[in-house]
C-alpha cells in the first residue's frame, strides 16, 4: 500500500529533520512494512518520508524517496502506474537508461522528458505523490483521476504538512488538531467526510485528477498554491453523452469485456503473491473470472462469512470459487470476533468513516495478508455501473416530478408534510409505487413525510443529495456546523 509524508518548514534546524521525518514515517509503518526512506534539504526547508510495501522491483533500486537521473526532482510516491513498461519502452527509444525496474523510476524519467502535466496525463493507475523540484523550489502534490489513493495537505504554524494519512501529519510538532465543525456535520450527513475537506480545520484532501503546486522559493506564504486539473470526470461524462457508443448491444458487450480484461490484466502485474477478495456478488466474481482467464497458475481467493445467515454470503463465494477453480480460503466470523475488530477501526481509517462494510473489509484484508501481498477486489463497480438503489430511485423520481410544475410540487410537499403520521398510514395505497421504491422498511406515514421533503426540493442536485443523506439535518447535532455538498 505504501505511505508518504513530508513538510515544508524552513524554521527546522538541520539536526531536527531526521527525527521529525522518522516520526511521520513511523505513523505509516502499517502501510509500508518493507522499507523506510527519509530525505531532506534543510537549506530549502523541505523533507520527505516514505514507507514502502514492495510490489514491483523488490530490490534497493526501488527505494524512496527517489531522485531523478539529473538530480532535479525528488519523489515520494504511493500507488502503482500500471502502464510503466509501455512508458519505459518509449523513453528507452529516445535514449533514456534505467538503473532498476520500478514504476517510480519510469515516472521520474517521464516527468523530466515531457514535463509534469504531460507525463501525469499518460500515467494509468492509482497514485498519490509529492514531487519536489530542486531547481524551481516548487512542491507538486498529485492525485490519481478518481482519488483512489489519499493525499492530505495543510498549513499549520507556518509549516506546510502533507501525507497519505492525517496520523502522519499529527506527528509533526507544527500540527494543530482543531475539529472542523462543517466537516463533522458533513460526516453525519454522508457517513464520510467528502473531499476536499478533512475532519481537521485547515487541512484538506487533494482533489482527484489534480495537481496542486506550491511555489516555495520565497519561503512560506500560507496560500493554497495553484490547482490544475489534468483530468475531469464531469468532462468525460459530458463527452460520453455527446458522443455515445455507436455499436449495437453485442458490440457493446464485446467492448466492455475487452476493457475489463485489459484493466484486470494491468492490475495483475506484480513481483509478489497476488490474490482477490471474493464475496460471490457480480463485481468480485467478474474480477476473479477475468483473473482466472489470464493467470498461468491457480488464483487465490479470500472470503469472510458470518455465523448469522442473514449476513453470510460465503456460500455464494464458495460456489463461484468452485466453478472457477480457484484456491479458496474462507473464514467464518463469530459475533465476538466482529465486535473485537471495532475498536481498531478508528485508527485504521484515519478520520470518521461509517461504511457498514468496514468490519468485513478489515477482516478479509487480514486474512488475505497471511497468504498474499496484493489483492484485487470489486470495489467501484456499483459507482461505475449504477449498482446502487439510489441511482434508479433518482431517475424514477426525476422523471415523475418533472411532470409537475415547481409551484405545485412545493404545495404538494407542504400538504403531504402536514398530514399526521397515523393518517398518512392510511394513504399507503395512494402513494404505494413511490413508497416501495423509497425503501422496504419503516411505517408508511414516515415514508410519506420523506416523500413530502423530496417533492418540495428545488432542483435535481438537491434531490440527489437528499437521497445520499443518512441524516438530513446534521447541523442540529453539530453546534456551528454546516454540512458541505458532496
Amino acid at each position: 500500500m505504501c505511505g508518504l509524508a513530508g513538510a515544508f518548514d524552513p524554521g527546522t534546524e538541520e539536526a531536527a529533520w531526521p527525527a521529525r521525518l522518522a516520526g511521520m514515517a513511523e505513523a505509516l509503518r502499517h502501510r509500508g512494512p518493507d522499507d523506510e526512506g527519509l530525505w531532506h534539504d534543510a537549506k530549502a526547508g523541505i523533507g520527505l518520508a516514505f514507507r514502502r510495501l514492495a510490489i514491483v522491483d523488490l530490490s534497493p533500486a526501488g527505494h524512496q524517496p527517489m531522485l531523478s537521473a539529473s538530480g532535479r526532482y525528488v519523489i515520494a510516491f504511493n500507488g502503482e502506474v500500471y502502464n510503466f513498461r509501455e512508458l519505459r519502452t518509449k523513453l528507452e527509444a529516445s535514449g533514456e537508461r534505467f538503473r532498476g525496474h520500478s514504476d517510480t523510476e519510469v515516472m521520474l524519467a517521464a516527468i523530466e522528458a515531457w514535463g509534469l502535466e504531460a507525463a501525469v496525463a499518460t500515467f494509468v493507475g492509482m497514485f498519490a505523490f509529492a514531487l519536489w523540484d530542486r531547481t524551481e523550489r516548487r512542491l507538486h502534490l498529485v492525485r490519481d483521476r478518481l482519488g483512489i489513493k489519499p493525499l492530505y495537505w495543510g498549513w499549520s504554524r507556518g509549516a506546510l504538512l502533507f501525507g497519505s494519512e492525517l496520523t502522519a501529519l499529527r506527528r509533526h510538532p507544527s500540527f494543530e488538531a482543531r475539529l472542523d465543525r462543517d466537516a463533522a456535520a458533513s460526516f453525519l450527513r454522508f457517513n464520510y467526510v467528502p473531499a476536499p475537506h478533512s475532519i481537521f480545520e485547515g487541512f484538506r484532501k487533494l482533489e482527484p485528477g489534480c495537481i496542486r503546486t506550491f511555489d516555495l522559493a520565497a519561503g512560506p506564504r500560507g496560500g493554497e498554491g495553484r490547482l490544475a486539473a489534468y483530468w475531469s470526470l464531469a468532462e468525460v461524462a459530458r463527452e460520453g453523452l455527446t458522443h455515445p457508443f455507436a455499436g449495437d448491444e453485442h458490440e457493446a458487450i464485446d467492448e466492455l469485456e475487452r476493457r475489463l480484461t485489459e484493466s484486470v490484466a494491468l492490475r495483475m502485474i506484480a513481483d509478489v503473491p497476488l490474490g482477490a477478495f471474493l464475496s460471490g456478488g457480480i463485481d468480485s466474481s467478474l474480477v476473479v473470472a477475468l483473473m482466472r482467464a489470464r493467470a498461468t497458475g491457480p488464483v487465490r481467493t479470500f472470503t469472510i462469512g458470518f455465523e448469522e445467515k442473514d449476513y453470510d454470503e460465503s456460500e455464494w463465494a464458495r460456489k463461484i470459487a468452485t466453478h472457477l477453480g480457484t484456491e479458496h480460503t474462507e473464514q467464518i466470523v463469530t459475533a465476538a470476533e466482529a465486535l473485537a475488530a471495532v475498536p481498531r477501526i478508528a485508527a485504521l481509517f484515519d478520520e470518521p468513516f461509517a461504511d457498514a462494510s468496514q468490519v468485513p473489509t478489515l477482516l478479509v484484508s487480514e486474512l488475505a495478508r497471511r497468504h498474499v501481498t496484493v489483492a484485487l477486489s470489486g470495489d467501484g463497480g456499483d459507482e461505475l455501473f449504477a449498482g446502487y438503489k439510489r441511482y434508479a430511485l433518482f431517475a424514477d423520481l426525476k422523471r415523475t416530478l418533472s411532470r409537475i410544475p415547481r409551484g405545485a410540487r412545493r404545495a404538494l410537499g407542504r400538504a403531504l408534510g402536514a398530514v399526521p403520521v397515523d393518517a398518512a398510514n392510511r394513504l399507503l395505497g395512494f402513494a404505494d409505487p413511490w413508497l416501495r421504491r423509497y425503501g422496504s422498511g419503516g411505517a408508511a406515514g414516515d415514508k410519506i413525510h420523506k416523500l413530502a421533503e423530496l417533492v418540495a426540493l428545488p432542483d435535481d442536485r438537491a434531490l440527489y443529495q437528499d437521497l445520499m443523506s443518512h441524516w438530513r439535518n446534521p447541523e442540529l447535532l453539530v453546534e456551528g456546523g454546516r454540512p458541505r455538498p458532496a
